[in-house]
């Protein structure tokens, strides 16, 4: 496993590993592994989650070197079918997030 590219990465994947982690168990990992208060760690982790969704608002692309890239994916117009009735339904157009993660990411997971 390579993981010399995820600055502190390495400490969040040793303390979440094997579970479903919320926001607030990310904020206390965050915190205990940058020696900062949870206070500083919540505004710290919420201000990376408002950065990455006002970019994507934006139509932008955010990078994180090593990590992933998020994005902005167009979804196309199609027909669907309600499940209750069977009747075809118009679902819209839309814009969606889209996640693609990077070596070290990947290399992590496996």
């Amino acid at each position: 496993m390579n993981t010399a590219k995820i600055t502190g990465g390495v400490f969040l994947i040793t303390i979440l590993r094997g579970k479903s982690v919320n926001k607030t168990e990310l904020i206390d990992a965050v915190a205990e592994g940058a020696d900062i208060s949870k206070a500083a760690a919540s505004r710290a982790v919420d201000t990376m989650l408002d950065s990455i969704s006002k970019s994507l608002a934006n139509g932008d692309q955010v990078t994180l070197v090593g990590f992933g890239t998020f994005s902005v994916k167009d979804r196309a117009a199609r027909t669907g079918r309600n499940p209750r009735t069977g009747e075809p339904i118009d679902i819209p157009a839309a814009k969606v997030p889209g996640f693609k993660a990077g070596k070290a990411l990947k290399d992590a997971v496996n």
